[in-house]
């Protein structure tokens, strides 16, 4: 039985930084599904948002433009005090070799959506892996850390009240019960629920599902945040065009060639994800048509090329030239905005369990993602873990002996489950997507609960079978994010509901937890300023969006 002080589950940053950060207190086990490089945050294009430009930009600014893009249900002292930790963040990782893109002035900064300046740090357009790669290369010094690679965490271990490691299925096969003193789940979110997502093919909800079998608290799952602008290449893998290139100039345009944004909001292109993601659901829906364009060819080619070599290249290869032309783009689900409910330690309401990163809900982003938040948000609460396990007095042993052996799930016959889980993402794409109607959302609960009542997949246990723990996991996070939608009934953020399209009051987190009636509705008292959603008519949502 492998015993450590700290499990961490996921191997992004923000698993990454908590193993820095614990080193120095014990053994640590990273566990990754496969390597150690694949994650959400190596693909993260844009940048991390941080202060760092005090002439023309401050705190306060971006506080505001957080609560702004959050859509009233940001909680306000947990945002101030992780942008307020941006600028140390940054050093931290410039100290470490992140070579952050730099000008005649310092550090290059851009602008995304929602900012009301340029605060945006970057490496050309491949932050995410410059980040990941450079924490992972410091970790791999540390003696007391243990990356364990094409290694899954099937389920969490429990005595009583308390996490006391997984079960883990390893790189050979065996099933195994890895204990520690403190579990941290870094799993990232679960945007493959949906048929189209800009996430990596491992973002099954993992993490948010297993802390859901074991109690524990999950908020607002209902805010999936759709990215306005990944590459319309049917048949091929989904890839995403950066916000950093609106930032500096692109236009979304209709087929004709109009720009339409304005229309919709002011700031255009500059309006937060939300709003752009709902504008180009509307005007497809409308048109009859599968995507719309993007087009930056008008700006200087050569800085094209220098800010946006990866995707530059990338879209080449798919035989289209930024410099030359619009190319086709569409919305895909991005980033899961909710999740297993932690404080500002990162202590979840399980004890023993903590949760950083995608997998979290932190109370930062709302309703509604502010661009280039989440790098910072993995980072500072990786920190803020790695402070509140040295602090403690004591802490418990691992367990030393075995834990009884859990069930065997039977295997599903793989043609089956790939089978259900196509349609398991069509129906979150089509009913559950970007432009909601009470009714679907019903009907997406009640197929779901129906696919939920099937034996293999409701029974207490753990499969053996990937394919099987995939398709598991992701039906239970798309049941809470289905149920949490049709109970929402109000339009706030991320979450369109036409049937419902004013915001209530106050506002109000939905709480989520193993074997609950209703959601529970906890209204919150340090809610961020209000955000009014996209001038969409109700009769835009008449049909289903593409």
């Amino acid at each position: 039985m492998p015993s450590f002080d700290f499990l961490i589950i996921g191997a992004g940053a923000a698993g990454l930084r908590t193993a820095l950060g614990l080193a120095a207190l014990g053994r640590v086990a990273v566990l990754s599904k496969g390597e150690a490089t694949e994650s959400a945050s190596d693909w993260a294009q844009g940048g991390i948002a941080a202060v760092t430009d005090f002439t023309r930009d401050s705190i306060a600014a971006h506080l505001a433009d957080t609560l702004a893009a959050g859509g009233g249900l940001c909680h306000r002292e947990r945002v101030e005090a992780i942008v307020a930790a941006g600028p140390a963040v940054v050093e931290e990782l410039a100290h470490w070799g992140v070579p952050f893109d730099r000008d005649a002035n310092g550090w290059q900064l851009t602008r995304e959506g929602g900012h009301s300046a340029r605060r945006v740090l970057h490496v050309a357009d491949h932050t995410g892996a410059a980040i990941t790669r450079t924490l992972l290369a410091q970790t791999r010094r540390l003696a007391t850390v243990e990356i364990l690679t094409h290694t899954t965490a099937l389920d969490l271990i429990q005595d009583g009240e308390r996490c006391l490691g997984a079960w883990v299925l390893d790189a050979q096969g065996r099933l195994q019960a890895f204990t520690a003193r403190a579990v941290i789940l870094a799993s990232g979110g679960a945007g493959q629920v949906y048929r189209y997502s800009s996430s990596p093919k491992g973002a099954n909800g993992d993490g948010l599902a297993m802390a859901w079998r074991a109690g524990a608290e999950l908020a607002n799952l209902e805010f999936v945040q759709f990215h306005p602008t990944t590459l319309y290449d049917p048949g091929q893998p989904a890839f995403l065009l950066s916000e950093a290139l609106r930032g500096e100039g692109a236009k979304l345009r209709l087929p004709s060639g109009e720009a339409f944004l304005e229309g919709y909001d002011a700031r255009a292109e500059l309006a937060p994800r939300d709003v752009v993601a709902r504008a180009m659901a509307f005007e497809m829906r409308q048109r009859g048509i599968d995507h719309l364009y993007l087009d930056i060819h008008e700006q200087d080619c050569a800085r094209i090329r220098r800010h946006f070599p990866s995707i530059y290249a990338h879209c080449q290869e798919r035989g289209y030239d930024l410099c030359r032309e619009a190319v086709p783009v569409v919305p895909a689900a991005h980033y899961t905005c909710g999740g297993i409910v932690t404080k500002p330690s990162g202590e979840t309401t399980l004890p023993g369990l903590y949760a950083v990163g995608e997998a979290a809900w932190t109370g930062l982003h709302g309703a509604n993602r502010l661009a280039s938040n989440s790098l910072l948000e993995c980072l500072v609460t990786a920190r803020a873990v790695a402070t509140h396990l040295s602090g403690m007095a004591s802490m418990p042993s691992a367990p030393a002996a075995a834990p009884s052996r859990p069930d065997i799930l039977p295997p599903i016959p793989s043609e089956i489950a790939r089978e259900r889980a196509h349609a398991l993402q069509g129906l979150m794409w089509d009913r559950v997507g970007i432009l909601r109607r009470h009714e679907a959302l019903q009907q997406a609960v009640d197929q779901l609960t129906q696919w939920g009542e099937d034996g293999a997949l409701a029974a207490a246990g753990v499969s053996m079978d990937a394919t099987h723990t995939a398709l598991r996991n992701r039906l239970q996070c798309a049941w809470l994010m289905a149920r949490g939608a049709l109970a929402r009934r109000e339009s706030r953020g991320c979450h369109y509901d036409a049937d419902y399209p004013d915001a209530l009051q106050p506002p109000s987190d939905l709480i989520q937890r193993w074997g609950q009636g209703q959601p529970e509705r906890r209204p919150i008292v340090d809610a961020g300023k209000d955000a009014s959603v996209a001038r969409i008519p109700t009769s835009a949502t008449s049909g289903t969006a593409r």
